[in-house]
């Protein structure tokens, strides 16, 4: 029996940095749910539809790879698609204590579900969501650090040709 795992974000956008993230655990794992979390406290450029469309989109090429939404506790969805393991991304170690909080208060609401980090890609280790938000908005490249249906998705959002 394949281990299932959820690969979580609000990735608003996907970046290159989270399809490498994605990549890795379908390499690992049998089954990859990509869970895009719907964050009621941030503002989203992109409506959770969008994310899943263009995430489902990216990651057609992977056979083992399904994008859902949920808005609920992360865990609580773990537990609905019968996944046993979390696999979230590291890029610094700024990013450790944050995950850390995460992880302990997943442990506590489920100790049934494991969570995996992966360290991201050097080339991808400044690379967020909110960088490259920032920068298309002002019409800088994001070439390279997204993959191309989410610049042409991001260029449509902010009116750049």
């Amino acid at each position: 029996m394949s281990k299932i795992a959820v690969v979580p974000g609000s990735f608003d956008p996907l970046t290159n940095g989270h399809l490498d993230i994605i990549k890795r655990a379908a390499r690992v794992f049998g089954d990859v749910r990509v869970a895009v979390m719907n964050n009621s406290s941030k503002n989203s450029l992109f409506t959770v539809e969008e994310r899943v469309a263009l995430i489902e989109e990216v990651t057609a090429i992977f056979p083992n790879v399904k994008v859902e939404s949920s808005s609920g506790l992360l865990v609580d969805y773990a537990k609905s698609v019968e996944a046993s393991v979390i696999v979230r991304g590291l890029r610094a170690v700024s990013d450790f204590e944050y995950e850390m909080q995460i992880t302990s208060m997943n442990r506590f609401l489920d100790e049934s579900i494991e969570t995996f980090f992966i360290m991201t890609n050097n080339q991808y280790s400044f690379l967020s969501s909110s960088i490259v938000k920032e920068v298309a908005k002002y019409g800088g490249e994001i070439s390279g650090l997204v993959p191309m249906q989410v610049e042409k998705a991001l260029k449509k959002k902010y009116q750049i040709r």
